[in-house]
């Protein structure tokens, strides 16, 4: 089997984005940068046509937890996937040892590791800093990507040490 070319750079998408999201999703295409739809509390018909927005768009789609409608959408990867499907590749969250070493022992296409910074998004949750997140991102044994609080020039300069990637949401708004 071939391995994936994964993008340097995810957008996140969730609700929050709300009117923002087409714009997000345009910058981050235009970045070259992949999506994955998030949107848990919306239908799968909402979900649907975002993902066929970032299709449009040309970005590379990943879709969170439902690995059934990932496939059908023609989705590079289930993020969380709530089964183990194997349709397609998987990426997980890593926030904690615990779950850098059920990434380990599951072999996820890539993981993202969260929150670097302290964020918006989750305005309650400590910040890992630099150091301790790219020791779980190490302990991965996958591609790891860094999350939370990371702006488009913090990203580049995480990847000078070490990290694939990085991903946001508010980056791209």
């Amino acid at each position: 089997m071939q391995r994936q070319s994964w993008p340097r750079a995810w957008l996140m998408t969730d609700e929050r984005l709300g009117d923002a999201l087409s714009d997000a999703i345009a910058r981050a295409a235009e970045a070259g940068a992949g999506v994955i739809v998030r949107h848990h509390a919306s239908s799968a018909a909402q979900r649907r046509a975002i993902a066929a927005e970032v299709l449009a768009r040309g970005a590379m789609l990943g879709l969170s937890r439902d690995s059934l409608l990932a496939a059908d959408l023609g989705a590079a990867l289930v993020h969380n996937p709530q089964d183990e499907s194997g349709f397609l590749p998987f990426s997980l969250s890593v926030h904690d040892t615990a779950q850098a070493m059920e990434a380990a022992r599951r072999g996820p296409a890539l993981v993202f590791v969260s929150p670097l910074y302290p964020t918006r998004s989750h305005p309650d949750a400590a910040a890992l800093g630099e150091d301790a997140a790219l020791a779980l991102a190490r302990n991965c044994g996958c591609p790891a990507y860094a999350l939370g609080g990371v702006s488009a020039a913090r990203g580049e300069e995480l990847m000078t040490r070490g990290w694939a990637g990085w991903a946001g949401i508010d980056a791209w708004t």
